[in-house]
């Protein structure tokens, strides 16, 4: 099937049932208390879009966190705790009251802030459309991929698989699976634009799987359901033995989100050869609406684990580090590592870091093996802006990756711009909180001790 058919039938089934599905994020005149599906309705007052064009790079609206977007794809977004709305609601009415009257107390002013355990999945019109991610190479994934298939189908669903997963001789010469896969919709990364298309996403695999997935959506990213079956499986929360009840209730909207933050990276590249500007590229792309430099390339990318800056020999690296266009460090050492709190727990972990929990809006910036016995990771709030350039004196380039992908030098004069994005990645799990605590217990094996024996009787009298 390709991607023209799939549009038409795409918009016939978005036709359909939509009274059903009645957001309060996006239909914000409807009365609260209605009811949906069993759902109770609250009309939201933060879910807006985010200031400013996408492609603009641009700071958050404040340094303390970031204003993510709370609509998710095209169908996606955040249901509200009622509890939010009400405090909102109420201190609007403060606010017009301090537009008239200037002597009102301080003490009016009661921001409720939410819970994050009450952030959940719900939608403005019925999902129809589902992208399955499968780990590439992985002949023990052969068999839930179907099985999630026909069952995906079966429900009427429009199934989008990346080409490459069909070329697997397992899969293009099962002649029991041809039947369903005649029903896909393919695509191919970086040449199929399918950011519109996708309702929400499955992952089959490891964590890589889950960073795989941000790096389709560099834009607003749908809410992403992810299934342990890889080797790790620390952002991969759901077990595969019941997937037909856990997917059925993603799909009615019965599922918790937590947002991770991504980092929003600008790459500004002096051209070598001032005769020839080449075109501006983005994510492996060509792109004509990115701002345009006389001699420079532009580069920008979405990242949900960390950028790496460092060096491709044994010398030191040296890289100046700049904090709101003021310098706050020189680096000296392998490289700096600048993450998310999701990606606290992955290389930056590794090297050092503390490990920062997902709702924490923050920035992490960690030196990998420093050439200092001071130098220690340090966490910035969310909206600054971080820029790295190689150092005047540097003896050698530097190299650096985003999500371990999209390795490329940096030379003198090239500058590499990093805030939190406004896209964050939604990620469906069970608790919002606590699933954090027991990846790091499982995964990690975070604080496993034996435990200490407590006193006997006849030893607590001596």
């Amino acid at each position: 099937m390709e991607m023209s058919r799939e549009k038409l039938c795409a918009s016939k089934a978005d036709g359909s049932s939509d009274s059903a599905y009645q957001c309060s994020a996006c239909h914000g005149d409807q009365d609260w208390g209605s009811t949906s599906r069993g759902r109770a309705k609250s009309r939201s007052l933060s879910a807006s879009p985010a200031l400013g064009s996408t492609k603009e790079f641009r700071r958050t609206r404040s340094l303390h966190g970031p204003c993510p977007v709370t609509t998710f794809g095209p169908k996606a977004c955040m249901l509200q705790n009622p509890k939010t709305i009400i405090a909102l609601e109420r201190n609007m009415k403060i606010l017009k009251q301090v537009m008239n009257n200037f002597s009102l107390s301080r003490s009016a002013w009661n921001w409720h802030i939410q819970d994050p355990a009450s952030q959940r999945l719900t939608w403005n019109k019925p999902p129809k459309s589902v992208l399955v991610i499968k780990k590439i190479r992985d002949a023990s994934l052969l068999q839930p991929f179907k099985e999630l298939c026909v069952y995906l189908t079966e429900e009427n669903m429009i199934v989008y698989v990346e080409k490459k997963v069909l070329e697997d001789p397992a899969i293009a010469n099962d002649e029991n699976f041809g039947p369903v896969k005649k029903k896909f919709c393919t695509f191919k990364k970086d040449y199929d634009d399918i950011s519109n298309q996708i309702d929400f996403i499955i992952c089959l695999g490891g964590d890589g799987t889950l960073l795989y997935a941000s790096s389709l959506f560099q834009g607003s990213v749908p809410p992403v359901m992810a299934f342990h079956l890889g080797s790790l499986g620390f952002l991969t929360p759901f077990n595969f033995e019941n997937f037909q009840s856990q997917v059925t209730q993603v799909i009615e909207g019965n599922a918790a989100l937590v947002l991770r933050s991504r980092l929003k990276v600008k790459v500004v590249k002096e051209h070598r050869d001032k005769s020839s500007v080449q075109n501006v590229e983005e994510n492996g792309v060509v792109s004509a609406n990115l701002e345009k430099e006389v001699g420079k390339q532009i580069m920008q990318y979405q990242v949900l684990n960390e950028v790496v800056v460092g060096g491709p020999s044994s010398y030191l690296s040296n890289v100046d580090v700049f904090l709101d266009g003021h310098l706050i460090t020189t680096v000296q050492g392998d490289g700096v590592i600048v993450s998310t709190p999701t990606g606290s727990t992955a290389y930056a972990a590794a090297a050092g870091a503390s490990m920062i929990h997902p709702n924490v809006p923050a920035i992490m910036i960690t030196p990998i093996c420093p050439h200092s016995l001071s130098f220690r990771p340090i966490v910035v709030p969310a909206g600054v802006e971080l820029k790295i350039m190689l150092s005047p004196d540097a003896r050698n380039t530097a190299w650096v990756s985003f999500d371990g992908r999209k390795r490329q030098e940096i030379c003198h004069g090239d500058s590499i711009s990093i805030t939190t994005s406004c896209d964050p990645l939604p990620s469906i799990c069970f608790r919002p909180v606590s699933d954090w605590f027991e990846s790091l217990a499982q995964c990690l094996h975070w604080n496993v001790r034996k435990k200490q024996n407590n006193f006997g009787v006849e030893e607590e009298e001596f």
